[in-house]
């Protein structure tokens, strides 16, 4: 009976920069990985409930960047971190009041979308741009699985929008769609040149 081949995983840029970490190191990355999330959350564009940030783009870069299980940890350290009332999500807001808000849901989709980045960047996809594109869109795509859920909730259960399915759509959904496709293919970009210095680097030792 043969094997049932399973993917090997492969080391991610971290790995490449840091083989020989420690776990306070690797703690201190899925903090960074948080910080930077928190910056690129203050890139915005305003629409009236939930608004275009630079968000996906740090999930995705700090995902492929740490791995699968670092960058979802980044991703929940940075929920929680905004949960407890640091001004880290969108327009330096936070608090617990955050869960009412119909942009929340996507906020927890970071974290899987996190895991989903890394898995692919642990089969090596995030080395090569063309491969790096699918796999960040497939990654890009996962927050809207819990976030168009949670804003219908909102919408309609706690505001009493009475909203149907082709109204959510059109807040939660179609006008995201172009700009997520942009950023996933910004980190189509960024990440194989982070590989293509760090083997240029290792070339030069």
């Amino acid at each position: 009976m043969s094997a049932i081949a399973v993917p090997v995983r492969r080391p991610v840029l971290a790995d490449a920069l840091a083989p020989h970490r420690t776990r306070v190191q690797d703690a201190g990355l899925v903090l960074a990985g948080a910080g930077v999330v928190a910056l690129l959350a203050q890139v915005t564009i305003p629409l009236p409930l939930v608004p275009i940030t630079g968000q996906t783009l740090g999930v995705i870069l700090v995902g492929a960047s740490l791995g699968s299980r670092r960058g979802a940890a980044a991703l929940l350290t940075y929920l929680l971190v905004g949960l407890a009332g640091a001004p880290v999500f969108a327009e330096f807001t936070g608090g617990p009041a955050s869960v009412l808000s119909p942009s929340f849901g996507f906020l927890l989709g970071f974290v899987p979308a996190a895991f989903v980045a890394g898995w692919f960047a642990e089969r090596a996809w995030d080395r090569r741009p063309v491969l790096a594109l699918l796999g960040f869109v497939a990654a890009s795509a996962v927050p809207f699985l819990a976030g168009v859920p949670y804003l219908a909730m909102i919408l309609n259960a706690v505001m009493g929008a009475e909203m149907g399915l082709g109204a959510v759509l059109a807040v939660g959904v179609w006008p995201f769609l172009l700009g997520g496709l942009v950023k996933a293919a910004l980190a189509a970009v960024l990440v194989p040149a982070a590989w293509r210095a760090v083997r240029g680097l290792d070339e030069r030792r």
